[in-house]
């Protein structure tokens, strides 16, 4: 089981802090640091200094780290022409010495794009045009050098471009699909997909999707396989006290965190993953860490769940 670290800055988080949690993700030895890609709070966060866009982020962070891997859940398919975000996240795994997974969905956070005048179109749409830039991007990633990628969709052509650059990784990075969408989702991960990730949901519902995918994955001859994760909060004390503690500072109650994440002490939370783990299969982890603050928060679970896992 691989524990990740997965960080929301959009909540009130500059570079400084980004940089801060992930070089202590790094130094406590989890598998990689995860940020979200939002340019606008949610809920009562001051959302103070402002947001910061995340393969900015990322590719400054492939510069001051050198062994976590990186990337997003999920980089937001309405933001970026995917020509130009196959160019930046290509960039980022250079620059990281192939560190980058891509973690890509539709968008959906309405808000957000009506602030900053982005473009989200009603679900069909949006799903039509986000299945088109996932051939698009891959599609450029997979071109050998010296030949050229042409694409004609509803949505995006392309005529004769060269695919440069590379991602270090080849053939691509890996690429995490995710979410809870029945027919379509799965049918995309069966065919795009290195990784499917279950954001928040409870496991038996994570399990029911997982299934999903596995049969999308068959009925498409697929023979390679898909590796399960999911995303939870997390918070983790070494008492009562301290496991309230933590759930006070993200607004959470611990009673309700022990219900739907991963909080209690050291060992309760690896019963916990243990216990997702059977029920789901999931081998991998994304721990959403809420107070950027707390880096002790890291050192703990890092020093007393992490090891514990096999």
């Amino acid at each position: 089981m691989e524990l990740r670290i997965f960080t929301e800055p959009q909540q009130g988080a500059d570079y400084e802090d980004l940089l801060r949690v992930a070089k202590a993700t790094e130094d406590n030895g989890f598998g990689a640091f995860f940020r979200s890609d939002h340019y606008l709070k949610m809920g009562d966060a001051s959302g103070l200094p402002g947001p910061t866009d995340a393969w900015l982020t990322l590719a400054g962070l492939a510069r001051e780290t050198s062994t976590i891997r990186l990337g997003t859940l999920v980089t937001a398919a309405t933001f970026r022409h995917p020509s130009v975000l196959a160019i930046s996240v290509a960039q980022a795994d250079r620059m990281s010495g192939g560190r980058i997974d891509f973690g890509f969905g539709s968008g959906w956070y309405a808000d957000e794009h009506t602030a900053y005048g982005i473009d989200l179109p009603q679900t069909k749409t949006l799903f039509d045009r986000y299945t088109e830039q996932l051939a698009v991007i891959t599609g450029l990633w997979d071109t050998p050098e010296g030949e050229t990628f042409s694409f004609s969709g509803d949505h995006y052509t392309l005529d004769g471009a060269p695919g440069l650059p590379k991602p270090a990784q080849r053939p691509r990075p890996p690429v995490i699909l995710g979410g809870g969408g029945k027919k379509r989702t799965p049918a995309l991960a069966a065919r795009y997909a290195d990784e499917f990730n279950t954001p928040f949901m409870d496991a038996e519902s994570a399990a029911a999707q997982f299934e999903r995918v596995d049969a999308a994955a068959k009925e498409a001859g697929r023979t390679t396989p898909i590796r399960r994760s999911a995303a939870l909060v997390v918070a983790v004390g070494r008492d009562d006290a301290e496991i309230a503690r933590r759930a006070a500072a993200i607004g959470r109650e611990v009673s309700e965190l022990k219900g739907n994440g991963l909080a209690g002490t050291p060992a309760e939370v690896v019963d916990t993953i243990g216990a997702w783990r059977e029920k789901t299969g999931v081998s991998r982890l994304y721990l959403q860490v809420l107070d950027l603050s707390d880096l002790d928060h890291l050192e703990l679970i890092g020093s007393e769940v992490a090891r514990q896992l096999d």
